[in-house]
């Protein structure tokens, strides 16, 4: 009897140490000291959850002033990362250091793993200032402080598997006309433009997991519907940074319109406008297949005039040969119309369609006459005036 009693004692000491001890790194403000040792070792600064969030931008890697890392190996990375991270854990750092290689070597680099316990963002820290990066930080506190305060990034299998279980509100933040275009089955449009009006779609329980989407890295619409979600409370928030374009890559189901909606538009509508642009499937946009064969000529017809509506330093950055840069939202839309060049063919782009379709929608919206004026919807990356165009397909 007296051997079972002290047996049992022993057991509740060494679980009640044992829960202690799992429990200590979730409470640790500080490093501990085989990571202190790290950052010593490295000589590594360590920057707080404000510094990080000053530097991210809008959310999407454009935007970002500084490279977010998540050292986490890949499936911790895919089931929820700070916004903008690229993934270079610390055991196959060989195998995922490429992503940096047109990365200037004096860009600032914030490295982050599981908090402040965890050994894998300082060894990654260490291993990129040894390739010759010169401001590299860490964010210690990392992953588990982020997810607290604000959303997290998750990747396809996360959305895949929230849809398949009926697990989460799915969001799509693009315009409604290209939510209509075609979508993630089961997801519901918000357009970002739109919150005010809308957020009573919002679910009620704000512990009710939602998943935000827009059109891929580069679109900030998510991230502002998140944004909008946080600031109303809601505590289990995150954003499908990837979007629709990588869920069509990775093979997945869309919806789309019926058929016969996309040839009754084709009978009631002309193929031309008055001034001679080849005229899109959907409503106020243009042909963009035709639009792109002279792009990739250098030969734009003269009536057309290209307007950026992505802010100045989107343009800076790169743009359509020829295009002019008027920020659309940064515009109401009487001050945003006396601002477009007289007596031409208007298109408006961007880097996704979204904001090109919200500066026509500005116009149409306020009464304007827009029949000759349009949007191309098309994926646009440019670097000076060398753009990659991948010209969205039509409604249909």
């Amino acid at each position: 009897m007296k051997l079972s009693l002290i047996t049992k004692s022993l057991f509740a000491v060494t679980l009640l140490s044992t829960l202690m001890l799992a429990n200590e790194p979730a409470n640790l403000s500080k490093p501990t000291e085989k990571v202190q040792s790290l950052i010593d070792k490295y000589k590594l600064e360590v920057v707080d959850y404000n510094y990080v969030k000053g530097k991210i931008g809008k959310g999407t890697r454009d935007s970002a002033k500084v490279v977010l890392i998540d050292a986490r190996p890949d499936k911790k990375y895919i089931s929820g990362t700070i916004p903008s991270s690229l993934n270079i854990p610390d055991t196959e750092y060989e195998k995922y250091v490429g992503q940096l290689k047109d990365t200037p070597k004096n860009k600032e680099i914030l490295v982050y793993c599981g908090g402040w316990a965890c050994a894998k963002s300082p060894k990654v820290a260490g291993l990129l200032k040894k390739d010759g990066f010169t401001k590299v930080k860490l964010y210690q506190a990392g992953e588990p402080e982020w997810g607290q305060k604000s959303y997290l990034e998750v990747g396809t299998e996360v959305v895949k598997s929230a849809l398949s279980k009926n697990a989460a509100v799915i969001i799509d933040a693009r315009p409604y006309a290209k939510y209509m275009q075609e979508t993630i089955p089961g997801s519901i449009s918000i357009p970002d433009t739109e919150l005010e009006q809308l957020k009573g779609r919002f679910p009620v329980n704000h512990m009710e997991k939602i998943i935000t989407f827009c059109g891929g890295y580069k679109c900030a619409k998510s991230h502002v519907v998140a944004k909008k979600l946080i600031s109303m409370g809601y505590k289990n928030v995150t954003v499908y940074a990837a979007g629709l374009p990588a869920w069509k890559e990775a093979g997945l189901s869309t919806t789309k319109s019926s058929e016969t909606a996309k040839n009754d538009k084709k009978e009631n509508k002309p193929e031309f406008s008055k001034n001679g642009a080849k005229l899109g499937s959907d409503e106020g946009s243009i042909d963009g297949e035709w639009l792109y064969s002279f792009i990739k000529e250098d030969k734009v017809p003269s009536f057309i005039q290209i307007v950026d509506v992505t802010s100045p330093e989107e343009f800076n950055k790169g743009h359509i040969k020829g295009a002019i840069n008027i920020t659309a939202e940064n515009y109401s839309a009487k001050e945003f119309i006396s601002k477009l060049p007289k007596n031409k063919t208007i298109v408006f782009n961007c880097t996704q369609g979204g904001r090109s379709i919200d500066a026509w929608n500005k116009l149409k919206k306020a009464g304007y006459d827009i029949s000759e004026v349009f949007y191309f919807d098309a994926n646009i990356d440019c670097k000076g005036n060398d753009c990659k165009i991948k010209v969205n397909e039509p409604l249909e």
